[in-house]
């Protein structure tokens, strides 16, 4: 795949089809929904953004649905900010939330009645939530029991030492911002490898987001590019999503949402791909109906 001289001149709105699922946002709302998170990062007013602001961005670029996920940096295991931006969405949203090892049953199902679909475990903040020991092993079985998926966040080799434990938890397994290999170690690098290889067996899910986290050159991040060519051949195109991760927390600059939808063309410069990543696969994954 040659990703050179692929990308158009027009604006970067999902032209697939009608319906577009933009994979990966956060909402934080700092004055209905105060950040809560000591140990986390404090995002900055530039960083934030509310549910009537992440509307306003996706009908500008033409994204009809969203999956919300909550944001350990400022919030944590409280998902109200999320909840209250799903319930007020008339079904375009729908959540991966963060929770704790004391989560009961009850606050799954709340979670659940609220259109959560799965739990997010970010490997790479202390005081996030751990899937190790007896109490990751049973927070897991809740997660399967209530058939949510596991989303997970790390660097480098960290899918080395998770994946014994999702698989013997034999919970669906979706992975952030095309695993963060590091662009220097090359496709060979073990995590990389082993998150391929997790592609191949079409049980797990890819979000193609973030390369602006793990590249080390500017937009349009080509260092990127043979990470995302070898993702798209291993999970195959159903089990490829995009996500934009706005509204862009832990940033040193500011970012804008028009140049990330902008990547996808470039990676998949065929109608029908991008229709597959944009609504296909996610509408399949997600539970998305064209009536929502």
């Amino acid at each position: 795949m040659n990703f050179n001289n692929q990308m158009r001149s027009d604006p970067a709105v999902p032209d697939a089809g009608r319906y577009a699922v933009d994979s990966h946002v956060h909402v934080l709302d700092v004055e209905r929904f105060p950040l809560s998170n000591p140990e986390g990062y404090a995002p900055q007013a530039n960083e934030c953004g509310t549910a009537y602001e992440l509307r306003t961005t996706l009908d500008a670029h033409g994204f009809t649905h969203a999956l919300l996920v909550n944001p350990f940096a400022g919030y944590a295991t409280d998902n109200r900010c999320m909840l209250d931006a799903i319930e007020g969405s008339a079904g375009r949203y729908k959540g991966v939330a963060l929770v704790g090892h004391d989560t009961d049953d009850a606050a799954f199902q709340r979670l659940t009645d609220g259109g959560v679909i799965g739990a997010r475990f970010n490997t790479l903040f202390a005081g996030s939530t751990s899937l190790h020991g007896a109490a990751g092993e049973r927070l897991l079985q809740r997660i399967k029991a209530h058939g949510w998926f596991a989303q997970i966040y790390y660097h480098d080799d960290g899918l080395v030492r998770l994946l014994p434990i999702l698989h013997k938890a034999g919970v669906r397994i979706v992975v952030d911002h095309c695993g963060c290999p590091d662009p220097s170690l090359g496709v060979a690098q073990p995590g990389f490898q082993a998150l391929l290889e997790l592609g191949r067996g079409g049980t797990a899910l890819i979000k193609l987001s973030g390369a602006f986290r793990y590249s080390r050159q500017s937009w349009p991040y080509r260092d990127t590019e043979p990470y995302i060519e070898a993702l798209i051949d291993a999970f195959t195109l159903e089990c490829c999503v995009w996500g934009s991760d706005w509204p862009f927390v832990r940033v040193p600059k500011r970012m804008d949402y028009g140049p990330g939808a902008k990547l996808l063309e470039r990676w998949l410069p065929e109608h029908a791909d991008r229709h597959k990543v944009l609504w296909e696969t996610p509408s399949r994954w997600f539970g998305f109906s064209v009536d929502q």
